[in-house]
């Protein structure tokens, strides 16, 4: 169990290098922070199917926060969750400031309405289950309680993790990940 973890650890990493490339080529960002991977199987969930607002198109944007400041409490298991609305539909990922780009789970992507078969691949992670493909999407809105950023890069990734991750491609776009204690503040 161990070494599938490790091993989806390493594709991950593989991908967040190869979507970075492919990020700062386009946008002119260099980001090049390895991607992790979960350790826990936490459920996500989809309670409302919004709009089909995705793209394969460039990013760009900033941050919009008329909820100010979002307090974020530690899990069981050490990670911190955050409830986030991604183009109009729930999906419960892990915070991940380790991972260059939003990583989803082809169930959260097929939840958003993103038809994955049809994304182009952006290359291959080589995960210990064998090689899988990551696509590459801008997502239209991410939000994470009043606090939205628009145009965010992401990829979708077939592969069991378990959980889609919010990376810096989120986070990078706040005013401030502040992690004190058992609490981190997104502003």
């Amino acid at each position: 169990m161990i070494g599938r973890f490790l091993g989806l650890a390493v594709a991950i990493t593989a991908l967040a290098v190869g979507v970075a490339s492919v990020a700062s080529r386009s946008t002119g960002d260099g980001g090049d922070a390895p991607v992790t991977a979960a350790t826990q199987d936490n459920s996500n969930w989809t309670t409302q199917r919004g709009k089909r607002g995705w793209s394969s198109g460039v990013p760009s944007s900033g941050a919009r926060s008329p909820g100010g400041e979002v307090r974020l409490g530690r899990s069981g298991d050490s990670h911190f969750y955050a409830d986030t609305e991604v183009d109009g539909t729930n999906i419960r990922m892990m915070v991940d400031s380790g991972a260059s780009i939003v990583a989803l789970t082809r169930r959260d992507a097929e939840a958003i309405g993103i038809d994955v078969d049809s994304l182009p691949i952006g290359g291959m992670a080589r995960t210990a289950g064998g090689d899988v493909p990551m696509r590459t999407v801008t997502l239209d809105s991410v939000v994470v309680e009043g606090i939205e950023v628009r145009r965010v890069p992401a990829a979708v990734i077939d592969a069991d993790m378990g959980v889609s991750l919010l990376g810096q491609s989120f986070l990078s776009k706040l005013d401030a990940v502040n992690v004190e204690g058992d609490m981190m503040t997104l502003r």
